[in-house]
């Protein structure tokens, strides 16, 4: 069987973290925060957001970058216009009244 690898995930960029890599970062209450790099700890600890940082996980949920629907884009239909008739005319009638001067249409 396979051997199972106990990953953990950085707290800030959301990056696995593979045996033997990152550092802990252990605060007085007891809480143990994993990173991935010094750049993520020091992120961190300057309380920087994730969701506005480009290279985190979080930021590429919230913009929605690498998804498979980014993928196959739903397409929109485009409403295809033609002339219909109106009820007891043609649509040769209808234009022939619409190309129709102004004052001869006043006259009928």
């Amino acid at each position: 069987s396979a051997m199972s690898l106990m990953l953990d995930l950085c707290i800030f960029s959301v990056y696995k973290i593979y045996p033997s890599r990152g550092s802990r970062l252990a605060r007085t209450d007891g809480k143990i925060y994993y990173f991935v790099s010094k750049k993520c700890r020091n992120s961190y600890l300057m309380k920087k957001n994730p969701r506005k940082i480009s290279w985190t996980v979080l930021y590429r949920r919230k913009h929605k970058k690498g998804t498979a629907a980014d993928v196959a884009k739903k397409r929109t239909r485009k409403a295809v216009k033609f002339q219909r008739r109106i009820q007891g005319a043609t649509v040769e009638h209808i234009l022939a009244k619409r190309n129709q001067q102004p004052e001869v249409r006043k006259a009928q």
